[in-house]
């Protein structure tokens, strides 16, 4: 399957929407994508992983590496994510202790404390 990305703005929030597989093959393009908007300007990213089928450690790690890189820019990063299958693989890496997840972009948006994993 293949990879795709698609960008939006919401409020003043980048909205980085993500589709197919994310693994070691699709994974560079993601981070391509994500360094891309960070160096453009943007400060506040939600990444939508709505349409993501399979997700692996290298996809983790590029997730890992662009909240990094929003930090030491004073940005934020949040993700959405309301699949249980990928819910369990972020509970299982202790990702969900790290980055802040929302069932919606709304609630991502928002900042509130609706987080998928509460």
């Amino acid at each position: 399957m293949e990879l795709s990305l698609a960008t939006r703005s919401v409020e003043e929030h980048t909205v980085l929407e993500v589709g197919g597989e994310v693994d070691v093959y699709t994974a560079p393009r993601l981070r391509e994508r994500l360094v891309e908007l960070v160096d453009s300007g943007v400060r506040n990213v939600v990444v939508d992983l709505g349409g993501v089928e399979f997700l692996d450690s290298t996809g983790l790690g590029v997730l890992v590496g662009a909240m990094k890189r929003l930090r030491v820019a004073n940005g934020s990063f949040s993700l959405v994510c309301s699949k249980e299958a990928l819910l369990k693989i972020f509970r299982i890496t202790a990702l969900d202790q790290v980055f802040p997840i929302f069932p919606t972009i709304e609630a991502a948006t928002r900042g509130s404390d609706d987080s998928a994993l509460s």
